[in-house]
């Protein structure tokens, strides 16, 4: 479903090859954060509108669908704009990885996490702004199993807790302590054996973090020293502890003050395996992307984002 808008436009890294300013097409997820996107979609086309920014309106059915309409707006000379979680914002921004075309976000969903690295508001007005100043960031990309992802993928008690913030109702990054709390009750611990080059590494915890950025979870900085342009993933282990203690230690996380307990471990790579005593899915920005075993890299400086010029 398609609508469409007219006018200039007001940012620089948004030309075209022949120099012309580049008409958005903007990327609804329809059924992001229990349907806000939609929710605040007419005032978004208002300001595009006062601007007089032109614009079409693409209402998304899948990521897979997502993406489709996210390339055929490249190639079509315009800028792409994600009105969405962090599910849409990564598939898509994976996308577009090696492209000249930035990426720009107005972050409607629960977590909104690569925003809040990147320092992007979620207030509409706000995103609409940055996106319309034009300030290109290049940052890296993630590929867990030949699919692409921006912020963390992740495996172990992380797999358990995502698959039930994914099938809850509630609203707001409550969801994500409801969920880490009902899959505490549950948990068992695992094996883990993480493969850097020739090393092998074997770990007996919760869960195995490989960070692109620093947060997920609705604000949870599990990798706090994450560099979105570094080359390289924190890869952040979460060892076996009592549930109490670790139930204890989820506030730390929320400051990543969480990596100076001994039961944290972090190390750095670019190209990392992953495996587990028992099947887990691996899950990034926030969606089931694949399952371990699991290869993963960086391929780096891959995306242009709009961003603050402060980001």
């Amino acid at each position: 479903m398609e609508a469409s808008g007219g006018g200039d436009l007001a940012y620089d890294d948004g030309l075209g090859s022949d120099g012309e300013r580049r008409p958005l097409v903007l990327l609804v997820n329809p059924s992001s954060a229990g349907g806000r996107a939609l929710k605040l979609l007419p005032r978004i086309e208002e300001v595009l509108d006062e601007r007089r920014v032109p614009f079409r309106v693409v209402r998304t059915t899948s990521l897979e669908h997502g993406v489709a309409k996210a390339l055929a707006a490249v190639a079509a000379g315009e800028l792409p704009v994600v009105v969405s979680g962090d599910g849409m914002i990564g598939a898509i921004g994976g996308a577009l990885a090696g492209s000249e075309t930035p990426l720009g976000i107005v972050p409607v969903g629960r977590g909104n996490d690569l925003a809040r690295v990147l320092g992007i508001p979620t207030d509409p007005e706000g995103a609409l702004e940055i996106v319309l100043a034009g300030h290109g960031r290049v940052i890296d990309v993630g590929e867990v199993n030949g699919r692409r992802f921006l912020g963390i993928a992740s495996a172990g008690f992380d797999s358990e807790a995502n698959r039930i913030a994914n099938a809850s109702r509630l609203g707001g990054n409550l969801v994500y302590a409801h969920a880490a709390l009902r899959a505490l009750v549950a948990w068992k611990p695992a094996r883990f054996t993480i493969a850097i080059g020739e090393k092998r590494t074997r770990v007996e915890g919760y869960s195995v973090v490989v960070a692109n950025s620093k947060a997920y979870g609705g604000g949870m900085y599990v990798a706090p020293d994450a560099d979105l342009e570094d080359g390289e993933f924190d890869v952040v282990t979460i060892e076996k502890v009592g549930k109490l203690r670790f139930l204890g230690n989820l506030p730390k996380v929320f400051k990543g003050t969480h990596v100076r307990n001994a039961e944290v471990q972090v190390v750095r790579a670019s190209r990392l395996s992953l495996s587990a005593s028992r099947p887990f899915a691996v899950y990034a920005d926030g969606e089931h992307l694949t399952d371990l075993p699991a290869d993963l890299r960086v391929i780096p400086r891959a995306l242009r984002v709009l961003v603050p010029p402060t980001a």
